[in-house]
């Protein structure tokens, strides 16, 4: 079965991950939400960040543009969403490693 262009874009997401703490940015639930365009192949991507002043926060957006772009013909834009990340947010399991789950 051939996955969704979505599908695809999440997957190769979960290559970049938070220097900090050692999990994908999907690991961690820090995309929020992915509105695609199948018109233009493109993506716009809301994502967060673990805390407003993430010392790496320029450097994860900046790999999550190049990587969303490497799927996306058209281009991927990377917005940063106003909600505060908590570890619930964290996919199932994903949380095991730090005792939190």
């Amino acid at each position: 079965m051939i996955a969704s262009k979505e599908e695809e874009l999440l997957e190769t997401l979960r290559s970049v991950v938070d220097p900090e703490i050692g999990l994908n940015i999907i690991e961690l639930g820090l995309v929020r939400n992915l509105d695609m365009d199948a018109e233009k192949d493109s993506a716009l991507i809301t994502m967060i960040l673990t805390t407003p002043f993430c010392p790496y926060g320029p450097q994860i957006i900046e790999q999550v543009r190049l990587v969303g772009n490497s799927v996306m013909p058209g281009g991927v834009t990377v917005e940063i969403g106003t909600e505060l990340w908590d570890p619930s947010m964290m996919e199932e399991g994903a949380g095991g490693d730090w005792g939190l789950f």
